[in-house]
């Protein structure tokens, strides 16, 4: 693969997932302004608390620094909106000062910190703070930047500071045992300008990067050899066997079982392949974006420009490769090359270049036509996934998740066991995943827009996919089908 190319592309999926990030987090900053409305809040549910002492107190409220410096850019970062209802018919305090001013006023005071809230199960966690003193009557202090006292229901809303704040609520006649219920609600004027500078500087993020995977994609599919683009007319066909079922299937799928197989080596092949899989996440993404730029030319054109199809036909290949070698099928020892071109490895995928393609089609059979396939393809590599839903002591609802191994997996498995014990790949269960793993890439390269021609309902098992011109010969000492 040529340097430059790949550099782009790596690059272009780096900005690119920073762009899906950064347009997401906008969006979202977006729709919470939206909701948070003109004069909204976003608001907590109705909580009691209670304390037999004087007060109860917050932890430090705001961000800590000095009360000499102003909200950056006078900018409204966050306004705090209190309701409070008091049980005692005395009224109720709520009021906020500096945590300082806080800590002489309750100083020898008997009251009652907050020191955290849970809510799924509500539950709030207390520290007691004794003392021997009586307070003042709070309403009387001046220390208070917010306050609200009487009867009823209380509503304090306070435009947060820098500074070291705290919370403090108490009976508004300074009398002991607090019990209140509270309703917090926070709006914040950030959001909008956050909003906007994410999606701008996101938007503008993803385009490069866009156009630079883009780009990577063209220059390493340029690079490559060209697809095959035999006409349609001269599809070869196994002659012994002329009217084979799936040789008139243009995309190709073989996998020679390597004789000699390693009985313990596929115990580590996840870790060798941990190169081969951080490179196709990088090529993946170009894949991705590569087909939707394709399913765009096709619409207009009927064609599939010839660099992106080089370079889609490369990624399976390379995918099937590093697959066959590790856990789609086990079949070789034999590290897989790290190129998009065929080569004489024993896995090989190849996918005839078509001439034309419908306009119309594009748009239906990546997603309505391919879904009886998937059904079969979740079938054969998505694993069985259960969920159970149970409460537990504190009566709250929770999911369990399990899932279990794919028809693919399940079978490969079974050939590593065997292989470990005895040596010997099964011919007949190497046959069936390899099976299963032609019918799987059919249809990726129906989903990617690359065929027409609908994937045929059959699995075609053997390491000779029967499009290919000629069988490999058998590989000695392997077990013939039982």
């Amino acid at each position: 693969m040529k340097p430059g190319p790949l550099i782009m592309l790596l690059i272009g999926t780096i900005l690119t997932l920073v762009g899906v990030g950064l347009v997401a987090a906008g969006t979202v900053a977006a729709i919470a302004n939206g909701v948070q409305g003109r004069d909204g809040y976003f608001s907590s549910r109705t909580a009691e608390f209670s304390t037999d002492g004087y007060a109860l107190t917050s932890p430090t409220l705001g961000p800590v620094t000095s009360a000499d410096v102003p909200a950056p850019l006078n900018l409204d970062i966050a306004r705090i909106r209190l309701e409070a209802t008091g049980a005692d018919s005395g009224g109720v305090f709520v009021g906020i000062a500096s945590a300082a001013d806080v800590a002489d006023y309750l100083a020898g005071v008997d009251h009652t910190e907050v020191r955290g809230i849970r809510t799924d199960p509500f539950r709030v966690r207390y520290a007691d703070v004794p003392g021997s003193v009586r307070p003042e009557a709070p309403a009387e202090q001046d220390i208070w930047v917010a306050s609200a006292s009487g009867a009823g229901s209380q509503e304090l809303t306070w435009r947060v500071q820098p500074g070291s704040w705290a919370l403090v609520v108490m009976n508004a006649d300074a009398d002991p045992a607090v019990t209140v219920d509270m309703q917090a609600g926070v709006r914040s004027g950030l959001l909008a300008p956050a909003a906007a500078t994410l999606l701008i500087i996101g938007i503008l993020t993803l385009l490069i990067g866009l156009a630079l995977v883009i780009l990577g994609v063209l220059g390493l599919g340029r690079g490559g050899p060209a697809p095959s683009s035999r006409p349609e007319a001269t599809v070869p066909v196994v002659p012994a066997e002329p009217d084979l079922p799936g040789a008139d299937y243009p995309a190709r799928l073989t996998g020679r079982l390597d004789p000699d197989l390693s009985r313990a080596l596929w115990l580590v092949k996840w870790i060798l392949v941990i190169p081969h899989l951080i490179v196709l996440f990088f090529l993946w993404v170009g894949f991705a974006v590569s087909t939707v730029v394709a399913g765009f030319a096709i619409l207009f054109t009927g064609r599939y420009p010839r660099a992106i199809f080089t370079y889609n036909v490369g990624v399976l290949r390379w995918n099937w490769r590093v697959g066959f070698y590790a856990y789609s099928a086990l079949g070789t020892d034999r590290y897989p090359p790290f190129s998009l071109a065929a080569t004489d490895y024993p896995a090989d995928l190849e996918v005839d270049y078509p001439a034309h393609l419908s306009h119309g089609l594009v748009l239906v059979k990546w997603w309505l036509l391919v879904l009886p396939h998937l059904f079969i393809v979740a079938i054969i590599t998505g694993g069985a996934w259960s969920w159970t839903w149970s409460r537990n002591d504190d009566a709250a609802w929770t999911r369990t998740t399990d899932s279990g191994f794919s028809l693919l997996g399940l079978l490969v498995l079974i050939a590593a066991v065997i292989l470990l014990f005895s040596g010997r790949y099964r011919r007949g269960l190497f046959n069936l995943i390899i099976g299963l793993n032609r019918w799987f890439y059919r249809v990726v390269v129906y989903a990617a827009l690359m065929r027409d021609e609908y994937p045929p309902f059959r699995l075609d098992q053997g390491p000779l996919d029967p499009g290919s011109l000629a069988a490999p010969p058998a590989a000695p000492g392997v077990d013939s089908p039982s």
